[in-house]
This record gives structure tokens, C-alpha cells and sequence, in this order.
């Protein structure tokens, strides 16, 4: 099983690449989906959401009305902090559950548009990011979703910056021409390197380089420091240090703790997406990311 993190700004076409990899048999997890069920009518949520904001935060149907608790949630960083406090444990638990439903060999898709916002991009095996220009993006918004223009650029300026998405991304899908070519792209991604990904993270190959994949990385001059807070992720207190060591292969090398921690990394880092390569160290089952581990101790 592999996890992909699926994200864009408003308006760049994430749900396409949703639907496609849907289509193809992703197990999607969407972020948004969550944040609704945990609130809807008759849930704990939403009674302790009524508890903290009072009961006109409910429509004339039981269900959360979302405008008059932004109105309130949103007045001053405590409520903020109270409406995070409330809501995030409950999407994070109800994310586990599914998580932990998923088939071993599943290539889960979490949907999460503000997963560079949360910095929780080097839990996941591959960030796909989809993007389109800032004025493409307010065209669409105003013209499909029907939100005003000032309203949906005050929207896209508290998102993540492009250069901020670009820091994080393994595959970058740019959505500036029409719904079906965005969807052949996504299709691509998903036979070419994600379906690959995932058969070599569970049966412990590491991957053979496509050249023609490493070359459209979204930010090489960033692959060592996202694949850094990637082991980072996987490692965690097994490790004492995580530093690029070497660039043709990019390598990194990890320090354990000690040696019981030596011996616990070999299965974190094959479920990571990095098993043994057969001599010493680990490579990436990427297909479109080469790189080495290799471990030391001190």
C-alpha cells in the first residue's frame, strides 16, 4: 500500500484527478467529505459544536450552518483554536478508520486541500499537486462556482503560495487546458508511476529509474530536502540525524540510535518506500525518484 497526498489551490481541478484515480481503483479519502461527515446532524460533533457556539449555528433542518459558524469560529484566533480543538481529532480519527480499512494493496488517495498548509506532506509516499494560473483559476471560480471575484481571490491569497506547493511536490499536473487533458494526465501519473510505486513498496523491489519521470520533478534544487523530511516522517526517534550524503545518486544517510534501532529500520524503511537494495543500503521504489539510504550508527 502506498499513500498519495492530492492537493491544489481553489479552482485548479483537484476533484478531476480525484475522479480519475477513482476511476482506475484508488481508495480515495477525502479531506473535505470527512470534515462534513464528523459535523452532520445527530453527530457528537456537531452537539459540541453547539455547545461551544450556541444553537444558531443550526439551520431549520438540524444541519450545521456553515456561514454562521464561520461567523463565529472565525471572529478571533480562540474560537479558531476551539473550532480546531473540537473538529480536528474527530477527522483525524475518522481518517484512521479508514486508513486502517484500506487494502493491503491500495494506493489510498488522500484528498486534502490544504495539505501544504498543515505540513503533513512527507507522511505521504507521493504529493501530487495540481495547478493552474492564479486569473484561470478566478475565471473558474466566478464562472462555475458562482463566488465573487473578490471573494475567491481574498480565497486563493490565504492558500499556500505556488512556490510553497512546488517545495513539496513529487508530481506536479498543470491544469491550464481543458478537463479531459487534466484527466489524461492523471491517468499517465497513475499507470506510468504511481501503479508501479505501489506493487514495488509491497513486494520490497526497488524501482529501476525511468529517466523521462525523475526529469519532471517540479523542484529538483528541493528533492534532497523533501526526501529528507520524508525519512524524517518514516524514521522518527529511531534516528538521531538524516542529511543528504551523496548527489549522483542522490543519498541520504540516516544515524541511528542505537542498535535496536538499526534493527527496527529495515521494515520502516521498505513500508516507506525504501527496501533493502541488496548491498548495504536501501533504494527508492519510486520509479520516478531515484535515491539511496544507507545507514549508520554512532
Amino acid at each position: 500500500m502506498i499513500r498519495v497526498g492530492l492537493t491544489g489551490g481553489m479552482g485548479a481541478g483537484k476533484s478531476t484527478v480525484a475522479k480519475s484515480f477513482a476511476d482506475r481503483g484508488a481508495y480515495l479519502i477525502d479531506a473535505d467529505k470527512i470534515a462534513r461527515e464528523v459535523v452532520a446532524a445527530g453527530t457528537p460533533g456537531l452537539a459540541r459544536l453547539v455547545d461551544a457556539f450556541g444553537d444558531d449555528i443550526l439551520g431549520a433542518d438540524g444541519e450545521l450552518d456553515r456561514p454562521a459558524l464561520a461567523a463565529k469560529a472565525f471572529a478571533d484566533d480562540d474560537s479558531r483554536a476551539t473550532l480546531n480543538a473540537i473538529t480536528h481529532p474527530l477527522i483525524g480519527t475518522r481518517t484512521n478508520e479508514l486508513l486502517e480499512a484500506a487494502p493491503d494493496d491500495a494506493i489510498v488517495v488522500q484528498d486534502i486541500p490544504l495539505l501544504v498548509e498543515n505540513h503533513t506532506a512527507p507522511f505521504f509516499h507521493h504529493v501530487v499537486v495540481v495547478n493552474a494560473d492564479e486569473e484561470l483559476r478566478v475565471h473558474r471560480l466566478v464562472n462555475s462556482r458562482g463566488l465573487d471575484e473578490a471573494d475567491a481571490r481574498a480565497r486563493i491569497a490565504a492558500q499556500a503560495t505556488e512556490e510553497q506547493r512546488r517545495a513539496v511536490a513529487d508530481s506536479w499536473l498543470d491544469n491550464s487546458g481543458t478537463a479531459d487533458e487534466l484527466a489524461a494526465k492523471a491517468v499517465d501519473l497513475w499507470s506510468q508511476r504511481l501503479v508501479p510505486y505501489e506493487v514495488n513498496v509491497r513486494t520490497g523491489v526497488v524501482a529501476e529509474p525511468l529517466p523521462e519521470l525523475a526529469a519532471d520533478d517540479p523542484n529538483p534544487a528541493a528533492l534532497g530536502a523533501r526526501l529528507t523530511n520524508r525519512l524524517w516522517a518514516i524514521v522518527g526517534d529511531k534516528a538521531t540525524a538524516v542529511a543528504v550524503s551523496a548527489d549522483d545518486p542522490l543519498t541520504l544517510t540516516v544515524t541511528a540510535r542505537d542498535a535496536e534501532a538499526v534493527a527496527a529500520l529495515p521494515e520502516l524503511l521498505a513500508a516507506g518506500g525504501f527496501p533493502a537494495d541488496g548491498k548495504d543500503g536501501y533504494g527508492s521504489a519510486d520509479p520516478g525518484r531515484p535515491a539511496r539510504v544507507v545507514v549508520d550508527i554512532r
